[in-house]
């Protein structure tokens, strides 16, 4: 009994020893890193036009003055900002398209570092168009910004996924929303009139896009390519254990190395699959089809809305047009907390309460908030729960559907899958992002506050679809999630074999004999790879 007792004991100590091992300096380094030059921009991007836009768009008038002769007419004017607004996310449709061969060839370590070259572009040509006097080329700034952050949003989540135990792959995936989160707030912070928020100072809102961009470019060379990339399609089994072993923090990393490599021993080669190629991969089907929906819903559940009755909502409520810019920091602060809480918590729980509750919350909030917006002018007290619906239905979205679509792109598909998978769900990202701000004043113009019933209805979609299709994906290996999806997708695992890796197939013995080989020479062979 009492060595029963011990055995127990010494399996806890192991246990808690292994997931204490998970985070290595080495990955926690990199994954913020990482973030803080990627997704962070992003973020930072999001709400930084914000506080300036006053000044922006008087240093647009002042400037076509200056050139014609005569003040810009109103909706030239309005013309003229919705272009710089809206062309980020032209841009970020430009980086989701050309991002799968650049991290085919570069790796996506040296993607995210080559990346910075866009961000310090466009910060230097935001920074100095007042100082030119030409805002052609802060739009422009826009655009090449835009490029940077699809980039990013797709080589940033790959990066993570592969670098990671599949123990704490959820956590770190949370990584990239967290730091879109702090970006936004980080951005509200400097847009404020005591420091950057001012007529003089708002170039330097651009030009501190820098300081991310530098850290990143000197910390990040200092760590190493994803092990997954090393080993897969660089074929180096050296240098990918010597990657695992710093990421993991120790020296025995042939379980890891043999776990990797197991994805892949039916196959003859690791070929990048095209976009086509994977549409076409019946044993892929639904998850596919999940990601571009949990995308979709990403960018149309109504967040962008949500920001933009934010100060009409604070001003309802009585509060003070100077104070308003203090007031909003407290929705990016909570959506900071919130995006950390679910970090904390998705390896426990699960993705699939985290996103089906944090669309399901939306749901019941955007409800509330409809009629909490109709009736505020009869009731007094009615703005003061607007404000409480604004804040939960960030909070419920910051949990779940905000970050948790990057993990699941990253845990669906295989190595040679996974470029085109992230092409595919940046390309809906962006497009679907472009539209919302495209459609959104038709939308509230004719619908009014009813417009929120329109974001309730696709979020109830959302969370009918994740909850009758996705399967759970916590610590699970790749093989385990397409077996999860196999009956779905109408094939056999033995099918989805053949599916994944065409070709001839080896004997169990035969595959098993050259691993150990080539792990003993230090060295992978393209026969398993």
């Amino acid at each position: 009994m009492e060595n029963k007792q011990q055995s127990n004991g010494e399996m806890k100590e192991n246990k808690v020893v292994k997931k204490k091992m998970n985070w290595s300096g080495s990955l926690i380094v990199a994954s913020l890193t990482g973030a803080f030059g990627s997704s962070f921009l992003y973020g930072y991007n999001l709400s930084v036009v914000n506080a300036p836009a006053v000044y922006i768009k008087k240093f647009y008038n002042e400037t076509w003055e200056r050139r014609y002769g005569f003040s810009v007419d109103e909706s030239t004017l309005t013309l003229l900002w919705s272009i710089t607004v809206s062309i980020f996310a032209i841009g970020g449709l430009v980086g989701a398209i050309i991002v799968t061969p650049i991290v085919k060839f570069f790796g996506r370590k040296c993607t995210l570092l080559l990346n910075n070259v866009f961000a310090v572009t466009a910060a230097l040509l935001m920074s100095l168009s007042l100082l030119v006097g030409s805002f052609e080329m802060l739009i422009l700034g826009r655009i090449i910004m835009g490029v940077d952050a699809g980039i990013s949003l797709s080589a940033l989540p790959m990066y993570l996924s592969e670098i990671s135990p599949k123990e704490i792959r959820g956590s770190l995936g949370q990584v990239t929303a967290i730091f879109i989160c702090v970006g936004v707030f980080t951005g509200q912070v400097l847009g404020l009139p005591e420091i950057f928020g001012q007529e003089s100072r708002w170039p330097y809102l651009f030009g501190a896009i820098i300081v991310p961009s530098l850290i990143q470019v000197v910390i990040l060379p200092f760590l190493p390519e994803s092990p997954r990339y090393l080993l897969l399609e660089k074929h180096n089994t050296s240098k990918a254990e010597k990657a695992f072993q710093t990421f993991l923090g120790k020296d025995d990393v042939s379980h890891e190395v043999e776990e990797v490599l197991a994805e892949s021993r039916v196959q003859r080669n690791t070929k990048l699959v095209s976009i086509l190629q994977l549409l076409r991969t019946r044993a892929v089907r639904w998850q596919v089809i999940t990601v571009v929906v949990t995308m979709g819903c990403y960018q149309l559940c109504g967040l962008n809305a949500i920001w933009y009755y934010t100060n009409n909502i604070f001003s309802e409520a009585g509060i003070n047009h100077e104070t308003i810019p203090y007031v909003t920091l407290s929705t990016g602060a909570v959506e900071t907390v919130a995006a950390v809480f679910s970090g904390l918590v998705i390896e426990r729980l699960g993705r699939r309460p985290l996103l089906i509750g944090g669309f399901g919350l939306m749901v019941v909030f955007f409800a509330v908030l409809t009629v909490s917006l109709t009736l505020q002018k009869t009731v007094h007290w009615l703005p003061y729960l607007s404000i409480f619906c604004i804040l939960a239905i960030i909070a419920s979205f910051c949990i779940g559907p905000g970050g948790i679509p990057f993990v699941l792109t990253g845990e669906f598909f295989q190595q040679s899958q996974r470029p085109a998978a992230f092409m595919i769900a940046g390309t809906v990202n962006w497009l679907s992002n472009f539209a919302v701000g495209l459609l959104f004043p038709f939308i509230q113009g004719g619908l009014q506050t009813y417009c929120f019933l329109v974001f309730a209805a696709i979020c109830f979609a959302g969370a009918a679809y994740l909850f009758f299709v996705l399967p759970e994906t916590k610590n699970k290996t790749f093989h385990e999630i397409s077996q999860a999806f196999a009956k779905r997708n109408k094939v056999s695992l033995e099918m989805q074999e053949m599916n994944h890796y065409p070709g001839e197939r080896k004997s169990s013995a035969e595959q098993e004999s050259t691993f150990t080989s080539s792990v003993n020479n230090g060295e992978t062979k393209k026969g398993i790879v």
